[in-house]
């Protein structure tokens, strides 16, 4: 009975909330075109270039069965310290150099191929997925804050943050491993990867043509659904504001920050950040209330907390692949307290003298300068990435509707 009334309670609640959505978009459509525009540039100018080339690699070397490879050579660092198979080793470097959602597709990826049990699939998801380099220095600390200098605490907190989680997470799920077999790391061999590289390859009989072709329109799809997420979240965090709910919420959060001694005045922007982390990190450097050292930590949090736009889309890319949400979820409150801590801990020796000029700090070639590598790759990425984007869509629908004639002349 319990049971029952509470289904019909969550079923209350969900109608309630689409229709208050709807009604909301009713009452404010200017705003809510605003937000779409906002959320569809994000995604065709940044998302879809930087991200396609990973998935895309990342299909083709599964396929090939480099990441096998991979796998085999990474089995004695990655079973010891992370309690996850070698092939995780894959997905934990991509996942940082590619950033939000790739490490949960490669995890879905590698699951599906049962090279991950449940558990071990829920551990790895748990710590692979992190923001991208070039997000971090190029528009965060150079475009963001206007400080290039600001990106080196923020990326090494961020990824040190992740590291830990994934050495919390190696506890997780150990009763229910209990009773099984347990798989000891297999020793360094690379005759062995090479012969596992050849073994996989020879499974796969599919043409060159044909394993490009299913790789583009598999990146593809997954990135329709990830600009999908962001328009709709931008929406809904433009909608929370036009409706005064963020104000309402706001001081929930403020208690939060007094008990971290961070300023109230970031309540604001640290609350929308939790639902998108663009707009989050644009609104707390702008928060002139706040010293650099309280917005960087407040920044590192949103960053690693991945906002509930990023953890839809990873939920609904688990959903496919029946792998567990929560831990997750939870993996990404670890995560930013872990790089908020890390910031502010590693401020003095990463910022303070690198940005006064310090000797001793860290080696002469980290430091960033303004109009450096990272400022110059979010530039050109903004400026020709609706081009990439374009193009590839236009191959997409291209290979979408030769696989269906492909299939009707079949039947």
């Amino acid at each position: 009975m319990k049971r029952n009334w509470g289904t019909k309670l969550k079923t209350a609640l969900l109608a309630s909330a689409v229709t208050l959505f709807a009604f909301s978009l009713i009452c404010y459509p200017k705003q809510s075109l605003e937000a779409s525009i906002r959320g569809l540039n994000m995604w065709w100018e940044v998302v879809f270039p930087s991200l396609l080339p990973f998935f895309i690699v990342s299909e083709l070397l599964i396929s090939f069965g480099v990441v096998n490879f991979l796998g085999v050579l990474l089995e004695p660092l990655m079973r010891p310290l992370f309690r996850v198979p070698g092939v995780g080793g894959f997905a934990w470097a991509m996942g940082m150099a590619s950033g939000y959602p790739s490490g949960a597709k490669l995890t879905a990826r590698l699951y599906q191929e049962k090279q991950l049990s449940t558990i071990e699939a829920e551990r790895l998801a748990s710590f692979t997925n992190s923001s991208n380099p070039l997000f971090i220095f190029g528009a965060v600390s150079a475009g963001f804050f206007n400080n290039p200098h600001l990106g080196l605490v923020l990326a090494v907190s961020h990824y040190l943050g992740n590291i830990s989680v994934g050495l919390i997470m190696r506890f997780h799920g150990i009763r229910k491993e209990k009773g099984r077999p347990k798989r000891s790391p297999r020793p360094f061999s690379f005759p062995y990867a090479l012969r596992t590289l050849h073994k996989t390859r020879l499974k796969n009989e599919q043409p060159l043509g044909k394993l490009l072709g299913d790789a583009v329109r598999s990146s593809v799809q997954t990135l329709l659904m990830i600009g999908g997420f962001i328009i709709l979240f931008s929406v809904v965090n433009k909608l929370l504001y036009m409706m005064h709910l963020t104000e309402q919420l706001a001081p929930l959060l403020r208690q939060l920050l007094r008990l971290t001694q961070l300023p109230e005045q970031l309540d604001i922007p640290v609350f929308s950040g939790l639902f998108e982390i663009t707009l989050g990190s644009q609104m707390i450097s702008q928060t002139e209330e706040a010293m650099l050292l309280e917005k960087a930590v407040a920044t590192s949090f949103i960053l690693a907390f991945g906002g509930f736009s990023v953890q839809a889309q990873v939920a609904s890319i688990l959903a496919e692949a029946n792998i567990r949400f929560q831990p997750f979820f939870v993996a990404r409150l670890m995560h930013g307290v872990f790089a908020a801590s890390f910031t502010y801990l590693l401020w003095k020796p990463l910022y303070v003298r690198t940005a006064t000029g310090e000797p001793g700090s860290i080696p002469a070639f980290l430091p960033a300068v303004p109009g450096g590598a990272w400022d110059e790759g979010w530039r050109l990425l903004q400026q020709y990435g609706p081009l990439v984007t374009l193009l590839f869509l236009c191959l997409y629908i291209w290979l979408t509707a030769k696989a269906a004639n492909g299939t009707r002349g079949r039947l």
